[in-house]
């Protein structure tokens, strides 16, 4: 499979993607941590008592960008898998697997650092227009076939 240029582009970048992920997740425990707002009574318990079986806004935060990163990273891994084997121009298919990278690291930073819109929002489209193009070349393929 790693013959094929494309998708080992794709898996490099869908890598960095779902390790982007993972880190956000522990930017949430660490969050969580610092604020003393936790998700479960027996957490909570261990780190102080039960008035921290609370919620908390830093944590929600967190929490909605990596929603956001679900919604939007998962059919991202589906997309691009499939269009890897139409056998696009491997130079056109990493700017594809770069734009989408590039903007959901923008996305996420600024949702965390609570950046001034229209920076997030302007990622998140930036980051949409490689999965349009992708899953239209897709569609195109399939009624070819």
């Amino acid at each position: 499979m790693m013959e094929n240029e494309v998708f080992a582009s794709f898996v490099f970048f869908a890598t960095l993607l779902i390790l982007k992920m993972y880190a956000v997740a522990i930017i949430t425990g660490q969050v969580r941590l610092r604020k003393k707002a936790f998700a479960n009574p027996e957490d909570a318990l261990k780190h102080g008592g039960l008035e921290f079986y609370r919620e908390d806004p830093d944590v929600q935060r967190c929490l909605r960008a990596h929603r956001n990163d679900m919604e939007n990273i998962y059919p991202f891994l589906f997309i691009g898998s499939v269009y890897s084997f139409l056998h696009p121009n491997p130079v056109v298919a990493w700017i594809h697997f770069l734009i989408f990278f590039l903007g959901r690291m923008i996305h996420t930073v600024a949702y965390l650092l609570q950046l001034r819109a229209p920076i997030r929002s302007v990622a998140y489209s930036v980051a949409q227009i490689p999965c349009f193009s992708m899953a239209l070349q897709i569609i195109i393929s399939v009624i070819k076939h």
